[in-house]
């Protein structure tokens, strides 16, 4: 029975210590959970920061590579405005170049039409009426402010192309001539700037312009079948053949 109650007491000692021991340490076991505690926040707090770090720092890089790519843009575009800019004197200096040609290169055509009336009317008077249209048509076109000079220059060299060609061509064209006083419907023949013909509709006469007394003479009838012959070639109803007909001779 005794030693039953001494260890009933020893048992509540050790109790009565445990508890005692227990109060002691809450302090520290509540000071250590709240260390813990803070530090699980710092934790959660640094991982925060680390995470905004990581997308700043994302963000950053991805600008510096927008940055990257426009000063590369924006150096191309110095370029191409330093190109135009180039090209827009250049022009300039073109469009001021135009304006003295023109200036210049005007009197020059008005001296060329000039010159090519002169020339008509010293030359063989064949196709009167449509060379003196074309020269009448040259000298309005100048006048007129709607015609660039680039136009106006190639219609004048149109004009002397014409005239060339003339001394290379055989042609065929009616017309009406004056004969002993009356006019009559004739056909006329132009063999280059050599010979102009005429010949009446019922070949009963025909005529060659002379060069040198720069009037119409009447030819005998020999030669009518040749000139008959030779108005049949220049319209494309004959083959070409060899002619005899009359060529004023110049000095």
């Amino acid at each position: 029975m005794k030693l039953f109650n001494t260890l009933l007491i020893s048992t509540a000692l050790l109790s009565v210590s445990a508890f005692a021991q227990e109060q002691e340490l809450k302090p520290a076991i509540d000071a250590a959970k709240e260390i813990n505690e803070s530090a699980a926040r710092s934790q959660q707090k640094i991982d925060g920061i680390t995470d905004q770090i990581d997308s700043k720092l994302q963000q950053f890089k991805t600008l510096n590579k927008e940055i990257e790519g426009l000063e590369i843009y924006n150096n191309q575009l110095r370029k191409q405005i330093a190109n135009q800019e180039q090209e827009m004197a250049d022009l300039n200096a073109a469009i001021d170049e135009v304006s003295v040609i023109e200036r210049q290169i005007t009197p020059l055509m008005i001296r060329m039409i000039d010159g090519l009336e002169q020339f008509v009317q010293l030359d063989v008077p064949f196709l009167p009426k449509e060379r003196a249209e074309r020269i009448a048509g040259l000298k309005s076109m100048m006048d007129r402010a709607d015609v660039a000079a680039s136009e106006k220059f190639r219609r004048v060299m149109e004009a002397y192309q014409v005239e060339m060609d003339y001394g290379r061509t055989m042609e065929a064209y009616t017309g009406i001539h004056d004969i002993d006083g009356q006019e009559r419907d004739v056909e006329f023949l132009r063999l280059g700037r050599t010979a102009l013909i005429y010949q009446t509709r019922d070949a009963s006469s025909q005529g060659v312009w002379n060069k040198q007394t720069r009037q119409w003479e009447e030819l005998d009838s020999s030669y009518r079948t040749q000139v008959t012959k030779a108005l049949r070639m220049a319209k494309k109803q004959l083959a070409p053949d060899l002619l005899m007909l009359p060529v004023a001779l110049t000095d």
